[in-house]
């Protein structure tokens, strides 16, 4: 029969497995964005990742707001079975003046809803949402924030913008980055334009470097109870060892002659 210690190793181990898996799930357990050369003036492809942190909800709605003050013109979705997707445009409060002319309407954003529960993202599950989006705007970067609604009736805002200190809020907003921001459009780059795209850089890496820090940390976390849990083991091991002699019966003597 296993002893008190074996059982207490035996608790503590899958604990231990457990925390150095959960740490990195939870640092990316949030919504992306990333872009295909996204560029100033281009027409880029971008993809939303999106995953249901619920355990007991799926996802049925997500909807993208595009920003006013640097604005798409347009865009376009790809469409995903199960998913019906609406593009809403509208004017803006001010118009935008922009190389090819003045902008007084945009796009405001994206509404992808599932036909029903059963098509929506289940629990550790995620979906990839695919837009066309041009032209995209001459800045460093622009946030997406993105509303995900639950079946429960649940909703959560990743509208939070990153501090300049680069710790990461409870629900932040998806950010894209934008390259060449700033370029000279007579064909050089100034010196302005290759500062902003190395900070673009250095943020992005910031916010990878952000959840590889949090992963490092939780395996870090479980390394140290596995230890814990082995020295203990160890540790009750012996002294059991060393009492046994003594618990034991005594030595047999020959009948006498």
């Amino acid at each position: 029969m296993p002893s008190f210690p074996l059982r207490r190793a035996a608790l503590i181990l899958p604990l231990a497995g457990a925390l150095v898996l959960a740490a990195p799930l939870a640092a990316s357990a949030h919504v992306h964005v990333e872009g295909d050369d996204v560029a100033p003036g281009s027409y880029s492809t971008l993809q939303f990742k999106v995953p249901t942190e619920s355990a007991t909800a799926s996802t049925v709605k997500v909807e993208v707001a595009f920003p006013t003050d640097h604005p798409f013109t347009s865009v376009s979705y790809q469409p995903i079975a199960g998913w019906k997707a609406d593009v809403v445009t509208g004017t803006l409060s001010k118009p935008v003046s922009t190389d090819d002319g003045e902008i007084t309407k945009a796009v405001t954003k994206v509404v992808w809803t599932a036909d029903s529960t059963a098509e929506g993202i289940a629990p550790g599950e995620f979906q990839l949402f695919t837009v066309s989006a041009g032209a995209v705007p001459d800045v460093a970067s622009v946030e997406l924030p993105t509303t995900q609604t639950y079946s429960d009736g649940s909703v959560v805002k990743w509208n939070e913008a990153t501090p300049a200190s680069g710790e990461e809020p409870e629900h932040p907003a998806p950010v894209l980055a934008i390259t060449e921001a700033a370029a000279d459009h007579h064909g050089a780059a100034s010196d302005t334009a290759t500062s902003e795209a190395a900070a673009t850089g250095t943020s992005g890496d910031g916010d990878s470097g952000l959840g590889l820090g949090l992963g490092i940390g939780g395996l870090g976390l479980g390394i140290i109870a596995l230890a814990v849990a082995v020295l203990a083991y160890v540790r009750s091991g012996r002294g059991a060892g060393a009492a046994r002699p003594a618990g034991g019966s005594a030595p047999t003597t020959g009948s006498a002659d």
